[in-house]
């Protein structure tokens, strides 16, 4: 018997289509509940579209497709965030950060973490605010930001860090975004984050903002009030912490970023504040 006589080239191809889109979803979830939340969904989708093609159950068919659009709805509201996101990936042509493949490669080592430890140390012990953000592979361009700086385009630099940030000069207010061992633009001026969360200043909800947005970035907060030191990774924010503890944390997600591409979650504590 012919095999293909038997099977619809059309279904090979919606099964090998929809696997595909399930195993991009897949590889691109971080967290466990989320993870759970798509397993359920998928499920129903299948068990829609099994029941309509070759169950003869109307009731069934009608009662599970009300089901599906009403979950569609609800992840809708729930990943609002996340499907702006992809919207904006796709309109702008970079496929590669959706599929998890970086354009460029964070090319820091430990010599840059201590640079940056130890500038957020002086910093938080002159209670200088600071917002220092770091390009682990996000493709982060200057349209991402609401204001791109002014291009810099140094070697970093404990000493360069602190005089960007000085009182007195006209970028310490705005972001630093560093890219591998190099200060790229200062005085940038990030989103800030979905989520109003009114003991939050405008600096941890920017830097919320730009991590919530690209999950290979991640930004150095430093209180201007409390010297307090935070770290955003994620849409999640760890504070308050110290500097040997923020450098612990910056090498463990430098180890993390040189050993596979795919973003997680590595910033894990019982003191990380998550928006909700």
């Amino acid at each position: 018997m012919n095999v293909l006589a038997v099977v619809d080239p059309r279904l090979v191809l919606d099964v090998l289509f929809a696997s595909a889109i399930g195993f991009l979803l897949f590889s691109r979830v971080n967290e466990a509940r989320t993870l759970w939340l798509l397993r359920g969904y998928l499920f129903l989708v299948a068990l829609a579209w099994v029941v309509q093609r070759y169950a003869n159950l109307p009731l069934t068919s009608k009662l599970v497709d009300a089901l599906v659009l009403a979950c569609s709805l609800s992840l809708a509201i729930l990943w609002q965030g996340e499907l702006r996101r992809l919207m904006e990936l796709l309109g702008t042509g970079r496929l590669a950060v959706l599929l998890g493949n970086p354009q460029k490669q964070f090319r820091g080592n430990s010599g840059t973490v201590t640079q940056i430890t130890e500038a957020a140390g002086r910093l938080s012990q002159q209670r200088r605010g600071a917002l220092i953000v770091v390009d682990m592979g996000s493709d982060l361009r200057p349209e991402d930001f609401l204001n791109p700086g002014v291009a810099i385009g140094a070697q970093l630099s404990r000493e360069l860090l602190l005089n960007l940030f000085a009182a007195d000069t006209p970028l310490h207010d705005g972001a630093v975004l560093v890219r591998g061992n190099r200060i790229e633009a200062a005085g940038v001026i990030l989103p800030l984050s979905r989520h109003s969360v009114s003991r939050y200043g405008t600096r941890h909800l920017a830097a919320l903002g730009i991590t919530e947005r690209f999950d290979r970035c991640i930004c150095i907060v430093v209180s201007e009030e409390t010297g307090t030191l935070s770290l955003a990774n994620q849409g999640k924010l760890e504070r308050p912490i110290t500097s040997s503890r923020l450098e612990e944390l910056l090498l463990e997600l430098l180890s993390s970023a040189e050993s596979r591409p795919p973003a997680r979650r590595t910033v894990v504590s019982s003191s990380a504040e998550t928006l909700s």
